[in-house]
């Protein structure tokens, strides 16, 4: 049964940057959201760069963007998890999926957790992940979790994963990040608990001038 550590429910947003659909990195980021939402209560959305790339390609700041943008950017930005990922475009993510990131605010990821993933054609792309993901995320100072999932199109039939070693490294990655998402979620929480004033009453400094009954 999931479980979270609050009673609310934990935002988790998916990033596709997938240019086109069907997608097998679409399928791929619905896998990972499906896969955390049997272990967490989730209230999951699926921004997916195919649908919104035509409302921002143009743009060059944030304030010429639509609504449609901006609402997403506000969804990634209070976000509890973010699960991002991008087909291979020249040994990189595709441009528009840079391109929204770059309209992010550049504090609002500290400490999000961030499962990141990417697909490709060629096994030797896989280092995506280390060379092109954690740099971005490390700049924005976001966690992203230790396991990342790379999938190759031999995993998919039909833009559906197919592949169960496939699924396996989806499970794995999923079941390493759990501990750390509840931890990290129950800290931003007692935090804005505390900032709310909701935490533990804070004991009164002892005065020096009072006088001090001893106990016999």
């Amino acid at each position: 049964m999931p479980e979270t550590t609050d009673a609310r429910k934990l935002r988790v947003v998916g990033v596709s940057g997938s240019l086109k659909a069907p997608s097998r990195t679409i399928a791929l980021v619905d896998g990972i959201i499906e896969a955390l939402g049997q272990q967490l209560d989730i209230e999951p959305l699926h921004i997916r760069i195919n649908e919104l790339g035509p409302f921002f390609a143009g743009a060059l700041t944030r304030e010429e963007l639509p609504d449609e943008v901006e609402n997403a950017l506000q969804a990634i930005e209070i976000a509890d998890v973010l699960v991002v990922a991008s087909p291979v475009y020249r040994a990189s993510f595709t441009g528009l999926f840079k391109h929204l990131f770059d309209f992010v605010d550049q504090y609002a990821l500290v400490d999000t957790p961030i499962l990141l993933a990417a697909t490709g054609g060629s096994e030797r792309h896989a280092l995506i992940i280390e060379h092109q993901f954690r740099p971005l995320f490390g700049f924005f100072q976001a966690l992203t979790l230790p396991v990342g999932v790379y999938a190759h199109d031999s995993d998919f039939t039909d833009y559906q994963i197919s592949s169960i070693r496939l699924q396996e490294r989806l499970d794995k990655a999923v079941l390493k990040a759990i501990p750390l998402i509840r931890s990290n979620v129950a800290e931003k929480d007692e935090i804005a608990r505390t900032l709310a004033g909701e935490g533990a009453p804070v004991e009164e400094p002892l005065d020096p001038r009072k006088p001090v009954r001893l106990l016999s």
